[in-house]
């Protein structure tokens, strides 16, 4: 009976051994999950980093271009404006005296096509 007793003693010690050995296992895997987590997590943070920054150098260039094109809209409008201001200034004497010349003198006619029937 003690040997039985002795053998189920080894079992229960040889169950616990691998219950503790199990549960270590299932630790070690958690961990490395974890771990392998923060690495793919990592490696995500610096290919987007890169992307920005592939993004923003493209960007620069392109706006850099428009910012460009912006400023010299923006003087060729200015030109515009300066050249049609000086026009106007030129020539609003001479065409006031055009639109009141043309207003006041009035020449009566008679309309071609008015027939007097006597």
């Amino acid at each position: 009976m003690t040997s039985q007793s002795q053998g189920i003693q080894q079992l229960l010690q040889a169950e616990k051994r691998a219950k503790d050995k199990l549960e270590e296992a299932k630790k070690r895997k958690g961990k490395r999950l974890k771990q392998a987590k923060e690495e793919a997590t990592a490696e995500i943070d610096h290919y987007r980093l890169q992307r920005e920054k592939e993004f923003r150098s493209k960007q620069t260039n392109v706006m850099g271009s428009q910012g460009n094109l912006s400023a010299k809209i923006e003087e060729q409008t200015t030109e515009t404006i300066r050249n049609l201001t000086s026009s106007y200034h030129r020539n609003m004497e001479s065409m006031m005296k055009k639109l009141l010349s043309t207003i006041c003198d009035i020449s009566p006619e008679i309309h071609p096509n008015f027939r007097h029937e006597v």
